[in-house]
């Protein structure tokens, strides 16, 4: 199991995710990145996979989490 610092999404992943975040749907993100929507499910399956998690809510925690998204009102409060 890889530890939190091992975990890298790619560019295109964390652009990924922030769409879905935003509520657009997997067609939607689609559109908006000129790619298939075959392409983002490929994405979301390789983003769950590395965060160890099955569905959107819980990849954008985990990431958040990780530090790998910056997105407003994710802060880790402390």
């Amino acid at each position: 199991m890889s530890t939190d610092s091992q975990v890298k999404l790619t560019k295109r992943e964390v652009e990924v995710l922030s769409l879905v975040i935003e509520g657009k749907s997997s067609k939607e993100v689609a559109d908006q990145l000129y790619v298939s929507k075959r392409t983002v499910d490929f994405h979301l399956a390789n983003i769950y996979s590395k965060l160890s998690v099955t569905n959107r809510l819980q990849a954008f925690r985990e990431a958040t989490r990780r530090g790998l998204l910056s997105y407003p009102g994710s802060g880790n409060p402390q």
